[in-house]
């Protein structure tokens, strides 16, 4: 199979794009992009695997429980706007293990998340169960040897610190998602044999109180390097201000390839290498 453009993490099953799913799609395939939509709950789990098995080709599937639904958040509603049962929009989600992994077995489903640790706005009595739920998806991934989707804010120490107290059960390869962090916690990751997505941001004008993404590009390895849209959010400097979708994850390789000094043809090969190599497609 040509190399494609792979956009390794986004959400089109998410609410915000209910009436216009398809026409996101087929721009998407018009472009030559292959997605992973990626789950953050029971039900954007559940539709991201109706997703994959809609589509023979170029559609996969993630299935996991995000950190901020570990414990009671309000949700987004571009991501749900209702949700199956009773339970009111901000409910707490219990991990169900044995609902994941029978998502999760799959065959289009080609990675466990999106998990990991998530403190932004949550006090300090939440840590516990979301480092409870992290560890549980770890073992999972493990069990099915499928690689973890990981999302990490503010909470880089403890997520390190899990990673290594678990490392005999981590799966080969994983993905840390939307990566906005320094050099020296990349070189952390890279030595637990993690692979890195970057998003639309790294289109954006520096800010002083952030990493250079340049700088941490510059110093991963090509072959540890993934594209990703995090759509609907983080649309790239050409359509900053509007709704994400997989289309653009071409913005986000051309600026990878600024970056590193290659031709965009060249950036996209060695993605779409590194996605066959991480997600097995």
């Amino acid at each position: 199979m040509a190399a494609r453009f792979i956009d390794a993490h986004t959400h089109v099953q998410f609410a915000v794009y209910d009436g216009e799913r398809k026409e996101v799609i087929t721009r998407a395939q018009r472009a030559g992009v292959f997605m992973v939509n990626v789950g953050t709950q029971k039900d954007t789990s559940r539709l991201a695997v109706e997703m994959a098995r809609e589509y023979p080709e170029g559609i996969y599937a993630a299935v996991g429980l995000h950190p901020i639904h570990a414990e009671s958040s309000r949700r987004d509603e571009q991501e749900l706007r209702d949700i199956s049962g009773d339970d009111p929009l901000d409910a707490a989600e219990k991990f169900d293990e044995d609902y994941y992994e029978t998502l999760a077995r799959d065959p289009k489903v080609v990675a466990i998340g999106e998990c990991g640790l998530d403190y932004y706005h949550l006090g300090e009595e939440t840590r516990a169960k979301q480092k409870e739920v992290f560890e549980a998806q770890i073992n999972l991934a493990h069990k099915l040897k499928k690689p973890l989707m990981i999302h990490c804010r503010d909470a880089f120490a403890d997520l390190v610190d899990i990673l290594v107290l678990n490392h005999a059960a981590l799966p080969a390869a994983n993905v840390a998602h939307s990566f906005a962090r320094t050099v020296d916690e990349a070189k952390k990751l890279l030595d637990l044999g993690f692979y890195f997505t970057f998003a639309g941001n790294i289109t954006y004008k520096p800010r002083a109180d952030k990493p250079a993404a340049d700088e941490v590009i510059k110093f991963i390895p090509s072959d540890r390097l993934l594209s990703e849209t995090d759509a609907p959010y983080l649309a790239p400097a050409p359509y900053r201000g509007k709704r994400n979708e997989p289309a653009y994850v071409v913005e986000v390789v051309k600026k990878m390839a600024e970056i590193k000094g290659v031709s965009p043809e060249e950036m996209k090969e060695q993605i779409w290498h590194n996605a066959k190599k991480v997600f097995l497609i």
